[in-house]
């Protein structure tokens, strides 16, 4: 009779750990959502900030439209190429703004404190964002990894999480 009694123990400890396995993963599925929802929130507020920059007149019509251009693009691309147009959005901050005299020729200009101010602002949260993203896409890819949670298939349905890559480096003369 006590053999039974310890395969039931043995069921029941099994089971309790499945089980807490698969709230994990999926607390970490629901940390990865969170976590995107807020790299997109960084990421819509930094190409709004460039848009109004862009659009304000402070800067020369070349410039406006390189800028433009790209922040556009970083706003309407499909999901697919997002991380493209945000590394040109990047890249076209970087040139805007190589060197720390143009903000602050911009910074002179009426108005222009507070639009060098918003982008700066959210320049400087996009790779936070990114790295908490990603933090925790490498998190819930390493419990994924286990064995014991390919063979039970305790991720369900769930996508493989993917990380955001992007050229997120600020410009220098930010």
């Amino acid at each position: 009779m006590s053999i039974w009694i310890w395969v039931a123990v043995a069921v029941v400890l099994v089971g309790w750990y499945l089980s807490w396995t698969a709230g994990r993963l999926d607390r970490l599925h629901t940390r990865i959502d969170a976590a995107r929802a807020g790299l997109d929130a960084q990421l819509l507020r930094r190409s709004s900030a460039a848009q109004e920059l862009a659009t304000s007149t402070l800067l020369d019509p070349a410039s406006s439209i390189l800028l433009y251009q790209a922040a556009h693009a970083a706003r309407t691309v499909e999901p697919e190429r997002r991380e493209v147009a945000e590394s040109e959005l990047s890249q076209a901050l970087r040139a805007l703004f190589a060197e720390p005299e143009q903000a602050e020729e911009l910074n002179a200009l009426p108005g222009g404190a507070e639009a060098v101010a918003d982008l700066t602002a959210a320049t400087r949260r996009v790779p936070m964002a990114r790295r908490f993203h990603n933090d925790s896409v490498r998190a819930a890819r390493a419990v994924r990894r286990h064995r014991v949670v390919r063979l039970f298939r305790l991720a369900g349905h769930a996508p493989f999480p993917l990380a955001f890559e992007m050229d997120d480096e600020p410009p220098t003369g930010l």
